[in-house]
């Protein structure tokens, strides 16, 4: 696993110290504010390594626990250990009356949703900005 020593946030790049972060994997985490977090997915083994080390920092304690936005884009199929991360990451944050909302999802991975239920449990939101938006207006 490789180890990344910054965090990407728009426009900067800061130590991970300066977000109260700690280290980061190998995975697109991007802080894009105190209260918002967003992961970019992608497919396996990737997807299990980076759901839970960010499983890892929500029940650190160390970090004030932030909204989460998952960006799917990359990923192209889920399996059960993949829904199984979403809905453990889906119920830390409801404990800590956060928000995660997961957008950039393809059609099979929507027909997976659909089969499930999980299109029930989950808030879906088209892309990225419209995702941020939301949150950002408390929707």
């Amino acid at each position: 696993m490789t180890m990344q020593t910054c965090v990407n946030v728009p426009s900067k790049t800061y130590p991970p110290s300066t977000l109260g972060l700690g280290i980061l994997w190998n995975m697109t985490l991007n802080q894009w504010s105190e209260d918002v977090l967003i992961l970019e997915l992608q497919d396996e083994p990737d997807f299990s390594e980076d759901t839970d080390s960010l499983l890892r920092k929500l029940n650190s304690g160390a970090v004030l626990s932030p909204d989460v936005i998952i960006d799917l884009q990359q990923v192209t199929s889920l399996n059960s250990s993949n829904l199984g991360a979403l809905i453990e990451c889906k119920r830390v944050l409801d404990t800590k009356d956060r928000r995660m909302i997961i957008c950039n999802i393809n059609d099979v991975i929507w027909s997976t949703m659909l089969a499930t239920g999980l299109d029930q449990v989950f808030t879906f939101i088209e892309d990225t900005t419209t995702a941020l938006t939301s949150l950002m207006v408390g929707e």
